[in-house]
């Protein structure tokens, strides 16, 4: 038979009940940072004062501040490597991850990819540039490969992951982060990436949820909630969510209608100002619900199609409904500053 607690021990149960129940309730902490953001080097002053605006909204940030030239050389932006913002950013704990870009000719990275012997060499020049600096980590952002021909993608999908599996495993016994911005996988596009090995080994995927309508293309929305569906529904069975990085637009493109000649780019701030200017008015596209207008510029007719706060608030359920929280946004100095309490909203 169980004996009764003694009386001393009952007491003593009682005491520290009566103390739990008259202890302060802590507040509830302040809400996860769930936004990241990249940092253009051509509007770093801008982007910078606007990151420190929303500091407490940012986890990282990503200067774009360096391009792969070839296996080993890693080329530097102007205003790479700024310890000012730097700092200033890891001051307000926000971390500093660099993006790492290419604009290879066609061929060029698939070669470094498939070859063991220049990829442990590309490896080593990332990890030079993670060292250079107070780094937290270090972001891939290679699209040359994405339109690898039929024949040759297997190959080069899995030198990728190669490449992303030693350098992730080199980062995390340096305690560094790695991630890897890809463009969306669908039905028809992004066969070139293994988003389910790409998951396993790096920190954060950030897709690149954007340009749908390109600057050589045909007019129309950069992003759609129906094609925000189709991305993150495969995104989701393939990358764990917790990893998952949305990335959203904050910029558009302005076509000549009827003509061939690449689109100017428009920052959301550049379009708006420019509505207003030529008088047109507000109006957001029913099925994509991003803001659009037309206007004339001498003789030639244009159209613009950008995002916006609005816009985005209309794409952000697709996200929820797919259980996402993370977002990457391209890119500090673009957008209206009511993008920031959408963003906030979720």
């Amino acid at each position: 038979m169980a004996r009764a607690p003694h009386r001393c021990v009952l007491s003593l149960l009682a005491v520290l009940l009566t103390l739990s129940a008259a202890a302060p309730q802590r507040a509830p902490g302040p809400p996860p940072r769930t936004v990241s953001a990249w940092l253009p080097y051509w509007a770093q002053e801008a982007g910078y004062r606007e990151a420190l605006a929303h500091a407490d909204q940012l986890r990282t940030v990503s200067p774009f501040w360096y391009e792969t030239k070839s296996a080993t050389l890693v080329g530097r932006h102007p205003g790479a490597g700024d310890r000012r913002v730097i700092d200033g950013l890891r001051a307000k704990g926000i971390q500093v991850v660099p993006t790492v870009m290419e604009q290879l000719a066609p061929g060029a990275l698939a070669a470094v990819l498939t070859s063991p012997e220049q990829r442990a060499a590309h490896v080593k020049a990332l990890l030079a540039v993670v060292r250079s600096r107070a780094y937290d980590g270090i972001d891939l952002d290679y699209e040359t490969i994405a339109p690898t021909p039929q024949d040759q993608y297997p190959a080069v999908r899995d030198g990728y992951v190669a490449l992303v599996t030693d350098l992730c495993e080199q980062l995390h016994a340096a305690h560094k982060q790695c991630f890897v911005t890809v463009t969306p996988k669908t039905r028809a596009t992004g066969r070139v990436w293994d988003y389910p090995k790409l998951g396993a080994a790096a920190d954060r995927v950030r897709v690149m949820a954007y340009n749908l309508h390109h600057a050589e293309g045909a007019p129309g929305p950069v992003s759609t909630p129906a094609w925000y569906d189709e991305i993150l529904a495969r995104a989701t069975a393939e990358v764990p969510r917790d990893k998952l990085d949305m990335g959203l637009p904050a910029y558009g493109w302005d076509w000549a209608v009827g003509s061939t000649p690449r689109a100017r780019h428009v920052t959301a701030l550049e379009a708006d100002a420019l509505r207003r200017k030529v008088r047109a008015p507000y109006a957001l596209d029913p099925d994509s619900r991003t803001p659009h207008f037309t206007y004339q510029d001498g003789g030639t007719r244009r159209t613009v199609w950008y995002q916006d706060a609005r816009g985005t608030a209309a794409h952000l359920p697709v996200l929820r409904k797919y259980g996402v929280t993370h977002t990457v946004l391209w890119a500090l100095g673009f957008a209206q500053p009511d993008l920031w309490g959408t963003l906030a909203a979720g």
